[in-house]
């Protein structure tokens, strides 16, 4: 982080920082005109409720803009984006993973935000780490919408009628494989499982690496594992599968990175894994009560968990109307009135102020997320690197060979030569 980045900061935080610059009053005369802007994010269903609702409210306080609404799984959506990126249409607002933000602001698909910090974006009592967090060679690049930490959701009274205690916070891995061989002993249904398969998890292979010492990947942007630490990561699922104690093969497939695909919301499992923002949609989709711990953990090893932005709001560098996109990003995550209706499904808010004002709201489902961050704090560790160019390309490449060790087509070991190798091949092209 610059010097300049630090001092401009400031003093938008004291209200005095550019107030006299001319262009900005004629910015916010020409937003005042309206306009028309298109935005696209990635999620389910929940997620879709609560951000139309959102935006309804936003266009009824400021019936001169329109907004243009799109939605989309997870893999679809990062699809569609660069096909409209490399096209010139992007979307004004977009959705944000810190995964791919260095890559798309180091290309120049999006726009720097400072200049409109202390304006249309009041956001400077999120603090240092997460600005920092949103940001990359000192310029900030996305509005954090929440933190969240990778999580372990269960079915406690599943859990309970087998016999099993449940997972819980300080699990282990021998453990958490211990608990889920017992449950498939007193487990009654041949149908049900304990576990999802967790080997497709890019965010659990990460703890799991990171609980050893290791890392998706180095500083330097090069793998920071190797062909032995995944394939001892694929021979962990192999033996969940032979034991009987993660979901077949075939019903793991069917998981498109969406909680509506999840084999515990299709009843095949009693235990999944996912970022703590998405509780509250895996709540709604399954009739019974859920919990939601941290993931497992090494006896004697280094914290695997560390808290993100769980997502960012960016603008897009071609867009013809940022200041509107810039306001309406404000309204989601700075203002009482948006962040309420968008909830805790995109991550606790980064604002302390804004935590106080949706608290009370809170049913129960979103105070256990809170609570999740809350307890995970002994377990955190530093925030990694921010991942390479082609890190999401890897992404699909270990759901893909994770997907081919369940099947038997390769072995473990094989499995995680063949991650590597693809992976460091990947990396050195991009």
């Amino acid at each position: 982080m610059t010097s300049t980045r630090i001092d401009r900061r400031r003093l938008l935080g004291t209200g005095l920082a550019v107030a006299g610059l001319p262009l900005l009053g004629a910015r916010r005369a020409l937003a005042q005109e309206g306009g028309n802007i298109r935005m696209m994010w990635w999620g389910g269903d929940e997620r879709a409720r609560r951000t139309n609702s959102a935006i309804d409210r936003f266009t009824a306080a400021h019936p001169e803009v329109s907004v243009e609404a799109e939605s989309m799984g997870w893999d679809d959506y990062w699809a569609r984006l660069a096909t409209q990126v490399a096209g010139g249409n992007a979307p004004d607002f977009i959705q944000m993973d810190y995964r791919y933000m260095f890559e798309y602001a180091r290309r120049g698909a999006i726009r720097p935000l400072d200049e409109f910090l202390g304006e249309e974006l009041k956001i400077s009592d999120f603090g240092d780490v997460n600005l920092d967090s949103c940001s990359v060679d000192g310029k900030l690049y996305g509005g954090n919408v929440g933190v969240n930490s990778f999580s372990v959701i269960f079915d406690s009274a599943a859990w309970q009628e087998a016999g099993v205690e449940a997972p819980s916070f300080g699990t282990t891995w021998d453990g958490f494989a211990e608990k889920c061989a017992a449950f498939t002993e007193g487990n009654v249904s041949s149908r049900v499982h304990a576990t999802a398969d967790g080997s497709v998890q890019e965010g659990l292979f990460e703890v799991w690496l990171r609980t050893r010492g290791k890392a998706l990947y180095a500083p330097d942007g090069t793998l920071g594992y190797d062909a032995e630490d995944a394939g001892a990561w694929f021979a962990y699922w192999a033996e969940m599968r032979k034991a009987g104690s993660c979901v077949p093969a075939d019903v793991q497939a069917l998981y498109k990175n969406s909680p509506e695909t999840a084999p515990l919301v299709s009843g095949r499992s009693v235990t999944d894994f996912a970022y703590s923002n998405q509780f509250a949609s895996y709540q709604l989709l399954v009739p019974k009560e859920l919990s939601v711990v941290g993931a497992p953990v090494l006896d004697g090893g280094e914290p695997g968990q560390y808290l993100k932005p769980s997502q960012m709001f960016s603008i897009s560098s071609t867009s013809d109307e940022p200041e509107i996109a810039a306001r309406m990003i404000n309204f989601l995550i700075r203002e009482p009135e948006g962040a309420k209706l968008l909830g805790l499904d995109r991550g606790v808010p980064a604002s302390p102020e804004i935590r106080e004002a949706i608290i009370p709201d809170l049913d129960e489902t979103g105070r256990k997320v809170v609570e999740l961050i809350s307890n995970l704090s002994p377990q955190i560790g530093a925030l990694p690197p921010a991942p390479p160019q082609g890190a999401g390309e890897i992404n699909a490449v270990q759901i893909r060979i994770a997907q081919e060790v369940a099947f038997e087509a390769v072995s473990p070991e094989d499995g995680g030569a063949r991650l590597v190798d693809e992976a460091a091949a990947i990396l050195e092209r991009a």
